[in-house]
């Protein structure tokens, strides 16, 4: 099926009328009755009655109207698209994010580069740390922002960020409300909640509950969701501390800093970047992540060595 043929077919169709729908396409009307018959052969039918003060569809012509309708309309708008490529006149730049990386991260990044990549448009997605490895190598993305991954393979490029604590997050209403810091024996007697496809959970519960699990009350994977569970009382979670949470809520350090963990930047080695993706990766790269992680966004190689235990 040609896409010529399909233009011919929906001309004719507006029209009923073959001289008016070759003027339309402009061609000869013998080459639009050629090409509109090829494509009733490919389909195996007729699809306009040939008669000549009353040119109409047939059924299957009506049937599949809508469709090629679709099928010209979706073609040029990659024609459209694949112009403006060209012309620049469009950036796509596709980040992906774990589930425990706030979109809030990324959106000053984002604005910056704006200013200097035209046409930028960006499409976030949201994944666990391992499919979003997977998206890069497959080119569904461009890059991504995770916590800890496990078997990073060589062919990803991997920058570390800042390190960040985490905070439990809690409604003011909660026994541990007013509390000045909360300790993991705390967190032992207390109904956690789960945060699906969490990159982080893994380690703390061998680290912090290596014998008993803790007790988990509900469980999403969004945390808006959690935060509104939270709020209404429902038990605490585990949160990064960039994470913005809603005015309802409290957040109160964990006794020690004991759980960590790193935020990566990651793209595919040795492809060929996009000017987006350039832009992304070295703004990504060069910030002062403090800004989003106030007295923290400290550099991996400056971290004091103190106890703290990577989350």
């Amino acid at each position: 099926m040609e896409l010529h043929q399909v233009r011919y077919f929906l001309a004719v169709a507006s029209t009923l009328n073959f001289t008016r729908a070759a003027e339309q396409c402009n061609v000869t009307q013998p080459a639009l009755t050629k090409g509109v018959q090829k494509l009733e052969q490919e389909l195996g039918g007729q699809l306009i009655y040939r008669e000549r003060q009353l040119t109409q569809l047939t059924d299957l012509g009506k049937e599949v109207l809508p469709m090629l309708e679709r099928t010209l309309a979706s073609a040029e708008a990659v024609r459209r698209r694949a112009q403006e490529f060209q012309r620049k006149e469009v950036a796509p730049l596709k980040i992906g994010l774990a589930p425990s990386i706030s979109v809030s991260l990324v959106l000053d990044p984002i604005a910056e580069i704006a200013k200097f990549v035209p046409g930028l448009h960006v499409e976030l997605r949201q994944d666990t740390a391992e499919k979003l490895v997977e998206l890069l190598l497959e080119g569904e993305i461009n890059a991504a922002m995770v916590g800890d991954v496990r078997d990073m393979p060589v062919r990803i490029d991997d920058w570390s960020l800042f390190e960040e604590r985490y905070v439990a997050v809690l409604a003011p209403t909660h026994q541990l409300a007013n509390r000045l810091s909360i300790c993991i024996d705390d967190l032992r007697e207390t109904v956690l909640l789960e945060r699906a496809g969490c990159d982080v959970a893994p380690k703390i519960q061998r680290l912090y509950f290596p014998e008993e699990p803790p007790h988990l009350g509900h469980c999403s994977g969004h945390d808006l969701h959690l935060q509104h569970m939270a709020a209404a009382g429902f038990g605490v979670f585990l949160a990064p501390e960039h994470m913005p949470c809603i005015p309802t809520l409290k957040t109160i350090p964990i006794e020690g800093d004991p759980i960590w963990r790193e935020v990566r930047l990651l793209a595919v080695q040795g492809r060929r970047y996009s000017p987006a993706l350039d832009a992304f990766v070295k703004v990504a790269r060069l910030r002062d992540w403090s800004v989003e992680v106030p007295g923290r966004g400290v550099p991996h190689a400056t971290v004091p060595e103190t106890a703290r235990t990577p989350a």
